[in-house]
């Protein structure tokens, strides 16, 4: 079990660094394993775990539903059954899964069954897609370890293993983007990364996320 006590946001990079020699001998020699989590807004999922050392990348898209092909406005209008999901791609010599895990629950508001903060519905709530038996056990023990932690009911379910389907160019990398947005309500262009940061201050997230893990919250500021 990681022990969270002690975490700073300015000690990510010490704290993954230990979670990697931890897991060194389990590791993979090369190559690239996936995690595939639902936590709220897939911008905001991606912008965090694309921060850290060991992801090679994070792309925003769609899981857990029956539409094949699902479009953006399909999703968020409900009855598809998809979550919006985010595919985390990483080196598993650098970070481990374990990590990545524990990083999530603590990067949500995992008690939170309808929704993710201002983000409500069956699109927007959180989920681990494992792919096999292996990811199965390792996000569950992750899941209890954290509630352990939280000292409160985590609601976030492990799935089992379902088709992601990438969300269109738009979205993506949506967080740091300089592609101009015509803001209509105030007859200004701004950019993508200007309008994320004032979506995710405004729905609430880190806000919300620091109230739950106080300085156990690894994204937040």
């Amino acid at each position: 079990m990681f022990n969270f006590s002690t975490f700073k946001p300015f000690a990510l990079a010490t704290f993954i660094a230990l979670g990697v020699l931890a897991q060194t001998s389990t590791a993979k020699a090369a190559g690239t394993e996936t995690l595939t989590v639902a936590g709220g807004c897939f911008w905001c999922v991606e912008a965090d775990f694309e921060s850290l050392r060991g992801v090679k990348e994070a792309v925003s898209g769609f899981a857990g539903g029956k539409t094949a092909n699902p479009t953006y406005k399909q999703v968020t209008q409900g009855g598809t059954g998809h979550y919006e999901a985010v595919q985390i791609q990483f080196d598993p010599n650098v970070v481990s899964r374990d990590t990545l895990l524990a990083l999530f629950f603590r990067s949500i508001d995992p008690t939170d069954a309808g929704g993710q903060f201002c983000d409500r519905g069956e699109s927007y709530r959180s989920a681990i897609f494992a792919d096999n038996a292996t990811q199965k056990t390792a996000a569950e023990k992750a899941k209890s370890e954290a509630q352990a932690a939280l000292g409160q009911k985590i609601v976030t379910p492990v799935l089992g293993a379902s088709k992601f389907y990438p969300a269109d160019e738009y979205h993506q990398d949506y967080y740091k983007s300089s592609e101009r947005l015509a803001v209509t309500s105030v007859g200004l262009a701004v950019k993508k990364s200007v309008a994320y940061k004032r979506y995710r201050k405004g729905c609430g997230r880190d806000a919300r996320v620091k109230q739950l893990w106080g300085s156990d919250a690894p994204f937040v500021n």
